[in-house]
């Protein structure tokens, strides 16, 4: 609950703010001038401010009163009414003063010829994504249609035009890129990130190592995510691993979101992690997962997805991880392979196909002989396996150079 001021106190921390608003742009302070526009940081000094405003009520006048300030009045009353919306946590009133603001900052941006108020657009845009996902919030919960976040995206979508030009300022443009893809993310429309990844790829004007790492581990982290989703392994491992090698060691959480998305894509290339990496970064749902391959053991595979079906859906790698069950079946016949080598090493390369349908009734999985010679099949077609069937004797006999070839780093199909 706000704490009581009077009418004084509160015209002097309104007087301030305009004050350093004023000072902020006049001196190119891009730094100071983003800390100005932070709504939903929940700050000290604009908590204050806003307690102010709902006060004082008639912010205007003091803003009319000076030209110092009434320059900037689009900004500042569109600013002034999302901060007092926010306090009263009203989030659609909050993110729509905000818009308009942000809307205004950006007109005055184009017209300045330096970037000096990059850091400010930087919180103007990621502002706009979370004061939008809480309105989406507070709309949803009064039943109404959650827009607020697609409205953003078309606003930042502006705002990457007018980056997205020659000179300083578009060094911002990637920023502007990864918040586009967290709304696109979040509202499950990934198909328009490609217009955006055209741009920033295609365009003779941007060189991707001139940006900050910061972003660009973002950017590689979000389309690397595009790239599991087509199943583009290659693609997706170059983008992912860019991005965890990059990414600040301080930043567990980050690193954790890298691998949850780029542990499915090593293991599809047949690259297993060390359980040491799992644990650290508390990734125990892929145990079992490496484990059953490790194993040949389809059982846990198909426990471990079943097991943790929701987490990985909403990741979006359960598909990837149900085509591992190729791999399981290729490590559960080359263990059958060692075993009878072990034993009778002239025959060890013809493997009947009733073994291997004895071992996945072992572990509770019940084929008859017709479906165990289609995954053979499937096996030698992937190049899992090489060999050929003599079928009338239903037996797999396997090369005695390279039964089993390693994937290397390349995915199943290739």
């Amino acid at each position: 609950m706000a704490a009581y001021i009077s009418m004084g106190e509160a015209h002097r921390r309104i007087t301030e703010y305009l004050t350093r608003f004023s000072d902020a742009i006049s001196s190119q302070d891009g730094k100071s001038l983003s800390r100005l526009l932070s709504v939903s940081s929940d700050s000290p000094a604009l908590l204050s401010l806003a307690d102010a405003l709902n006060t004082f009520q008639d912010a205007s006048r003091v803003i009319r009163q000076s030209e110092r300030f009434s320059q900037y009045g689009d900004i500042l009353l569109h600013l002034f009414r999302a901060l007092q919306s926010y306090r009263l946590e009203n989030l659609v009133e909050s993110y729509m003063a905000f818009e308009k603001a942000s809307n205004a900052i950006v007109q005055e941006f184009r017209n300045w010829e330096t970037a000096w108020a990059l850091e400010a657009l930087y919180v103007i845009a990621y502002e706009i994504r979370i004061l939008a996902e809480r309105a989406d919030m507070e709309l949803a919960s009064k039943g109404k249609t959650p827009e607020k976040l697609k409205g953003a995206g078309s606003f930042l979508m502006k705002v990457f035009g007018v980056l997205a030009g020659k000179g300083p300022k578009r060094v911002g443009a990637l920023y502007v890129t990864c918040q586009l893809f967290k709304i696109y993310f979040k509202l499950g429309t990934v198909h328009l990130c490609r217009s955006v990844i055209r741009s920033i790829e295609t365009a003779r004007i941007f060189d991707f190592e001139e940006f900050p790492v910061r972003d660009k581990v973002t950017y590689m982290y979000y389309t690397g995510r595009l790239e599991v989703y087509n199943e583009n392994f290659l693609a997706a491992d170059h983008k992912l691993s860019y991005a965890l090698t990059h990414c600040c060691t301080k930043k567990e959480a980050n690193i954790r979101m890298i691998l949850k998305y780029l542990v499915p894509v090593k293991l599809s290339i047949g690259i297993l992690p060390k359980a040491s990496l799992l644990e650290k970064f508390n990734l125990n749902e892929y145990k079992d997962v490496v484990l059953a391959l490790k194993r040949g053991d389809l059982r846990l595979l198909r426990h471990a997805l079943e097991e943790h079906e929701d987490r990985f859906l909403r990741s979006g790698v359960y598909l990837v991880l149900e085509k591992l069950e190729l791999q399981v079946y290729q490590r559960l016949v080359k263990k059958i392979y060692i075993i009878q080598k072990e034993r009778d090493l002239n025959r060890a390369h013809q493997i009947k196909l009733d073994v291997i349908v004895k071992a996945l009734r072992w572990l509770d999985i019940d084929m008859d002989v017709d479906e165990v010679e289609c995954i053979m099949a499937i096996l030698i077609y992937k190049n899992l396996m090489k060999g050929y069937f003599a079928h009338k004797s239903k037996v797999v006999v396997v090369s005695k150079q390279d039964p089993f070839p390693k994937l290397n780093g390349k995915p199943v199909n290739a």
